[in-house]
């Protein structure tokens, strides 16, 4: 029997129907709530607000600023800055703000929500979701409070674009990398490449948040280094446990280990040249590749091969008979070169990084593979903020990349997939997916539930087929916290790179 789902009830599975959150006005804060100590893996590259430089970017950005929406703890979507939002029946969106004030002290209005969509919206402006936010035609402001966003035609997940943490609000006529937000804390100082100090926002629209009376985040590059400073006591949170020391940080009883199953690691390719510009290429990369010798070799047994898109068995938009598309097969992967006019198959310069060992080490396994069945492949390993440089310039044959969908919908893997978004290091480049475009399109504006079903399969039998990107590897995903730290939460599934949003709710004691 199909389910016919209207936009009430769609709104309802978002959380949108019940958006008014009970904040019960400006915060009242412990003064003596201590500094929280961060230990992050590397210096943002920028704090461009709307660009996607990273999750050590993201958790600096996500404490000084808020948008319209977030997720909760256990990935419900609620309300920041809009108290309540809503869809009309002609696919009109309106979001009702809560009072909640800048860092200097000024109301957040209309007209702030406005200014920045329309700026993000720029094709210059480098924002992650300006594809997405091109469909938005218009913005009305018929109050202070009120925002009336009209597009090009439904727009069943819009509310998830305004709860990613690279959409935060900007106050009228920022810089866009400035850090003067509506967030929990206030940036007070940066040491370039070593640390960042932060200081709770007195003026928060949240009774009783921030708990803790600031942040020092400081840069532990290495990873080992950085789960020393955790042993050590020098710091009380660290992102990015490495794999190898995830059961030492668990078993410390000084320590806490929070742990997520969702991000996942994949390879990208430049599409605009020979030899990644054929889709039968791609597809014999994939099968080339043994994918339990990464889990083992990158993720210490703390992953799973992923062989197919990364939609996770629990979903209920997962294809049990698609699960195995991509599978490990280099009699099959010669044969497609073969067919694709490499039969000796052919010399490529693949991208990663050092910074991190899992990028790293999936690199070493995807070129020892590769090797077997013709494809020498030259390693590329720069620090970080180089490899995302090169990444969005197509500086690269192939690349190893991590990360995680932008939200639990299918649609949030249009940032991965879709082609005709602009340039991004996330996914391939040069790469053109018309068909694949287009049934995000069709998905989009669809808010029946068995029919979102149906385009999302027909979209991953064609991301199969064509391999926009190649699935290797799902991975765990890991904090560490002092003994003493409570409140902050690693969040769940392929949500985990929003974490910094509860380090608003972080204690110590």
């Amino acid at each position: 029997m199909t389910t016919k789902m209207n936009r009430r009830g769609f709104l309802a599975t978002t959380g949108a129907a019940a958006g008014a959150l009970g904040f019960l006005g400006k915060a009242a804060f412990a003064q003596d709530g201590g500094t929280l100590r961060f230990g992050l893996s590397a210096y943002p590259p920028s704090f461009d607000v709307w660009a996607s430089n990273g999750t050590a970017a993201g958790t600096i950005k996500l404490m000084c600023h808020r948008g319209l929406l977030s997720y909760d703890k256990d990935g419900v979507m609620q309300g920041e800055l809009a108290e309540s939002w809503d869809v009309g029946e002609d696919g009109t969106w309106t979001f009702k703000l809560r009072d909640a004030n800048w860092h200097d002290g000024t109301p957040v209005t209309a007209a702030d929500v406005a200014w920045t969509v329309t700026e993000a919206q720029k094709a210059d402006s480098a924002a992650y979701l300006q594809g997405q936010l091109a469909t938005i035609t218009s913005i009305e402001t018929p109050d202070e409070k009120t925002v009336v966003m009209k597009t090009d035609g439904p727009q069943a997940v819009l509310p998830n674009w305004f709860a990613h943490y690279n959409m935060s609000i900007m106050k009228s006529g920022s810089e866009r990398d400035s850090m003067m937000g509506a967030g929990p804390f206030k940036l007070v100082s940066t040491d370039r490449g070593v640390s960042l100090s932060l200081e709770a926002n007195t003026d928060y629209y949240k009774e009783g948040m921030p708990k803790v009376a600031g942040v020092e985040a400081i840069v532990y590059a290495d990873e080992n280094l950085r789960v020393a400073a955790l042993e050590a006591g020098d710091v009380d949170v660290v992102e990015y446990v490495p794999w190898q020391a995830m059961a030492q940080v668990g078993d410390n009883d000084s320590l806490q280990l929070d742990t997520t199953f969702g991000p996942f690691m994949y390879l990208t390719f430049n599409g605009s040249k020979p030899p990644f510009d054929n889709p039968l290429v791609r597809r014999a990369v994939g099968h080339a590749i043994k994918r339990e010798d990464i889990a083992a070799a990158a993720f210490y047994e703390r992953g799973a091969p992923l062989e197919h898109l990364p939609i996770a068995d629990a979903s209920e938009f997962y294809n049990a008979d698609l699960a195995n598309s991509w599978n490990y097969d280099p009699d099959k992967a010669m044969a497609l070169l073969a067919e694709a006019g490499y039969p000796d198959g052919f010399d490529c310069t693949m991208l990663s990084t050092a910074q991190y060992g899992m990028h790293q080490s999936t690199a070493e396994v995807c070129q020892a593979y590769l090797s077997m069945v013709g494809i020498n492949v030259t390693l590329d390993l720069p620090e970080w903020s180089t490899r995302i440089k090169k990444g969005n310039e197509g500086s690269y044959d192939l690349s190893v990349m991590g990360t995680a969908a932008d939200n639990n919908d299918p649609d949030g893997l249009a940032n991965v997939l879709d082609g005709s978004l602009p340039a991004a290091y996330a996914r391939s480049y040069g790469l053109e997916t018309p068909e694949i475009s287009e049934l995000f399109k069709k998905g989009r504006a669809i808010f029946d539930a068995e029919e979102r079903k149906a385009i999302y399969k027909e979209l991953e039998q064609i991301a199969i087929d064509t391999a926009p990107i190649m699935g290797l590897c799902w991975r765990e995903q890991g904090y560490g916290l002092a003994g003493n730290v409570s409140g902050f939460s690693n969040m769940p599934g392929q949500l985990t790179f929003y974490s910094g949003f509860t380090l608003e709710e972080a204690m110590l004691g």
